[in-house]
């Protein structure tokens, strides 16, 4: 049910490609018929060839993606699928060719941001107005997929969401209730320390990168999410004393975590929690198929609370998608094939085929099937006033593995903060200047 106990280091991203389909059954249970066939961009229409880049390889996704393709009756597509470290390793080489692919896969966030800067994505604000497929999409998402100089430059496709994830069941034996105030939430833990149970799971063992969802949140709260992005485009210090408030108020929770979370992966740290010994998880949605299957319906989540109230609401929600290169040869075949993969009908279908625990992005998408824990995720995401996504994806792997060298540190030897601040500035600065 659970996997043995594991040294061996696991990044987010090799978690995830294996992880996001778990659970998938008992989240998303909908029937779909075939997608439109023709997308809705306003662009003129599919001609010639269009090259799809695809650095999916999970089986179901993948498969998935084959399919809408073979959907597709506009412009003849090439889907090129390559393995997904090889393809981050190209992706700039593919943007700077002469003749690029015309439709990538990746992700919205600070890499999109950045080859923006350099001229490399097409403008595809044209599906943000009007009838454009993402012209209905929320304003966070839309924030999400701008460039510096205001053009929409992502077409996001699907996202998942972090909440603070329980079982209802376990609450209402130690008679306790999600809280609404951080107040209240730091009510509840000491409830919970006081009748013997662990507060909060965390795995950060093979899985350091753990250890960020609380940075991540915790700066969203005290500093917005304005202040998080800049921090981790090196426009801000981590021995600025945002950054502080923000590991102050991360020490306040130390004592309320599993103290075997440091032998536990992601994916090992749900075990208590699912036996009772540990009460919460701050984790993404794919978490659940960490969950024996009869338990999944008892799971339930709580946004983490508002720490500041001057500062909007903001929610981790890693999003997937496509951009398309400027030096394409075809922008309206490109476009073309854009709206037609984030239709509303061409999204339910891949999410039911690639068994994804993933949510739409388009808010046209029927739900009235998915489970009650789907859609509040879906509320949550499209309530919330801007979207993040995690520390590697607003920043880089690099700049991650300084926080996860900083962040375990710091878990472990609180009283160390100022020089492990200053550690990580200057691993930080050596990364930027990198």
């Amino acid at each position: 049910m659970f996997t043995n106990l594991t040294t061996t280091p696991v990044t987010r991203r090799q978690l995830l490609l294996g992880g996001a389909t778990l659970g998938a059954a008992g989240l998303l249970s909908a029937c779909v018929g075939s997608p439109r066939q023709q997308g809705g961009s306003g662009a003129s229409g599919g001609t010639g060839t269009v090259t799809l880049q695809s650095s999916i390889q999970d089986a179901d996704p993948k498969a998935a993606l084959e399919a809408l393709v073979a959907g597709y009756t506009g412009a003849k597509v090439t889907l090129n699928s390559v393995a997904t470290e090889q393809f981050r390793a190209q992706l700039t080489n593919y943007l700077r060719s002469s003749n690029p692919p015309d439709v990538l896969t990746w992700y919205a966030g600070s890499v999109a941001r950045a080859y923006a800067a350099e001229g490399l994505l097409l403008d595809v604000s044209p599906l943000w107005k009007g009838d454009g497929a993402c012209a209905g999409y929320s304003d966070a998402l839309r924030n999400l997929s701008t460039d510096a100089d205001g053009k929409q430059i992502f077409v996001p496709q699907n996202y998942y969401w972090w909440s603070v994830f329980y079982k209802k069941s376990a609450f209402q034996e130690w008679g306790v209730q999600p809280p609404t105030t951080w107040d209240e939430f730091h009510a509840l833990c000491e409830n919970l320390s006081g009748q013997g149970v662990a507060p909060l799971a965390n795995g950060i063992g093979s899985t350091p990168w753990m250890a960020s969802g609380w940075f991540d949140y915790l700066d969203l709260r005290i500093n917005g999410a304005q202040y998080h992005r800049e921090l981790l485009a090196g426009e801000h210090s981590f021995t600025d004393p945002q950054v502080v408030d923000v590991m102050e108020e991360y020490r306040r929770l130390i004592p309320y975590f599993d103290r075997n979370m440091a032998s536990y992966s992601a994916q090992e740290a749900a075990t208590p929690v699912a036996q009772n010994q540990v009460a919460m998880y701050l984790v993404g949605a794919f978490a659940t198929g960490y969950f024996p299957e009869d338990q999944r319906e008892d799971l339930d989540f709580f946004s983490v609370p508002v720490i500041n109230d001057s500062v909007p609401t903001a929610e981790e929600a890693p999003t997937d998608g496509f951009f398309a290169a400027a030096r394409t040869d075809n922008p309206e075949g490109a476009l073309d094939l854009l709206s037609y993969l984030v239709s509303p009908e061409a999204q339910q279908q891949y999410i039911e085929a690639s068994k994804s625990s993933n949510l739409p992005t388009s808010p046209d998408v029927d739900t009235s099937s998915f489970s009650p824990l789907v859609q509040k995720g879906i509320q949550l995401l499209n309530e919330t006033q801007e979207i993040t996504q995690f520390f590697n994806r607003d920043s880089s792997d690099a700049l991650q593995a300084t926080a996860d060298t900083a962040l375990t540190r710091f878990l472990a030897q609180p009283d160390d903060l100022r020089s492990i601040l200053e550690e990580w500035q200057r691993a930080a600065e050596g990364v930027f200047s990198s």
